[in-house]
């Protein structure tokens, strides 16, 4: 009775328009009258103490630095350099996007902007060579959401806020498996565009290689920085946050010299902008997750699975089968927000890593961003690329079948995430 006046609550509001943190609240509302605990000064501290997080200020500033990547021209001149490396090869501009796509989530965390990006850089391009605009939309889209898993990442910093887990060792597990995912649409672009009569772009020379790759060594020094000082201990990811969005604005201010105190002004505006959202809705959901315990929601759902307990594989399966089809209806921050409670006491009762099963969740999560009706990415690619969305979701479905491929095998092999990311801790 208690889930399905969670649940009801939620969809309802949802279904009636109400914006999400809205609707989280409302659920938080019908949960308190159905405990008989409705006190609206409970309701304003619980709102207040779930943005009250030090953690959660790496939020802000890892959107900062992805909004200044995006505007000082470090996103151009990754691109620029993926170009003079794998541009000339057969379906190049496909391999283009992908190695573009790994750098810059090296540098956001935000599959949203990564994919704004390339889809204003390299959308028109490949479609201006001859490839099916339909696919290379899919390509970007499911390229863009690499951003999440490769540190930094928000929705790691969300999840470890939530679920109480190390955000470090969470940006280190999550290396590989972005990698992994990277190759797993570089095959899948392989075997689609392998017929395509396309023309490649001409070859780079070394020297134009080589003047590629000075010019975005400012950018791509800054993972190298972020990764380094979280292994050696040099400061904490929120830090890692600030020292990002620093290092990015004075690489677009002073060395390449792309943003003026105009630009400057808008980036601040735009990345305060999206911040609040994501915070009004971390605040909200903070409500819902005291009283989803208070409920004991988690025994329950505990209870629901206890055939599975038993087989740590199954129930990861299980687990995963239903973040699947909530991510087809729900955005990625919500998700999180809202299961992470409910499925964390589960995980840990079945001894599961909470660490492991974090980079599984934001996998889940991150591709639940490209898979309709919602599939908020998808929708900016139909934006930038001014292409309908049916197009692009048709696109898209081999590189979603791929990820998702690359997702289950890391269920069935525990070892290629929990082995290097105890290899990157130590």
């Amino acid at each position: 009775m208690t889930v399905f006046i969670f649940l009801g609550s939620l969809l309802g509001a949802m279904a009636l328009g109400i914006p999400i943190a809205y609707s989280l609240l409302v659920s938080g509302v019908a949960l308190m009258w159905q405990q008989g605990l409705f006190d609206a000064q409970i309701l304003a501290q619980n709102t207040i103490n779930g943005a009250d997080s030090f953690p959660l200020l790496a939020v802000p500033f890892f959107m900062l630095a992805g909004e200044i990547m995006n505007v000082g021209g470090l996103s151009r001149r990754i691109v620029k350099l993926a170009m003079s490396l794998v541009g000339h090869v057969r379906g190049g501009l496909g391999y283009v996007a992908i190695l573009a796509a790994v750098m810059m989530a090296a540098l956001s965390g935000s599959a949203v902007a990564d994919t704004a990006a390339l889809s204003a850089l390299l959308l028109p391009m490949m479609a201006a060579a001859g490839h099916d605009k339909a696919r290379a939309g899919g390509l970007l889209a499911s390229a863009g959401i690499i951003a999440p898993i490769i540190p930094p990442s928000i929705g790691f910093v969300v999840f470890g806020v939530a679920a109480n887990v190390s955000i470090g060792k969470l940006f280190l597990a999550g290396i590989v498996p972005g990698l992994l995912m990277g190759v797993a649409i570089a095959i899948t672009w392989w075997w689609c565009a392998r017929n395509e009569n396309v023309t490649p772009p001409k070859k780079a020379t070394t020297a134009e290689r080589m003047h590629a790759l000075r010019e975005s060594t400012w950018a791509m020094v800054l993972p190298v920085i972020v990764v380094v000082g979280l292994k050696f201990g040099v400061f904490t990811p929120t830090e890692a946050a600030v020292v990002a969005a620093v290092y990015a604005l004075f690489v677009s201010t002073v060395i390449y010299g792309e943003m003026g105190w105009k630009e400057t002004r808008e980036v601040f505006v735009a990345a305060a902008k999206t911040t609040s959202v994501v915070m009004f809705l971390v605040a909200a959901a903070m409500v819902s997750a005291w009283l989803i315990t208070v409920a004991d929601i988690p025994g329950q759902m505990t209870s629901m699975l206890k055939p599975f307990m038993g087989n740590q594989t199954l129930l990861l399966v299980a687990i995963m089968l239903l973040v699947m089809a909530v991510g087809t209806a729900m955005d990625m921050t919500p998700t999180i927000l809202i299961m992470t409670p409910v499925l964390m006491p589960v995980v840990k009762a079945a001894g599961i890593d909470p660490v492991y099963f974090g980079v599984l969740f934001i996998m889940n999560n991150a591709i639940g961003l490209i898979t309709p009706p919602v599939g908020t990415v998808l929708n900016v690619v139909a934006g930038v690329g001014k292409m309908k969305m049916d197009d692009v979701t048709r696109g898209v479905v081999p590189f979603m079948i791929a990820q998702f491929a690359v997702m289950f095998l890391l269920v069935a092999f525990p070892s290629l995430v929990t082995g290097p990311a105890k290899w990157l801790a130590h």
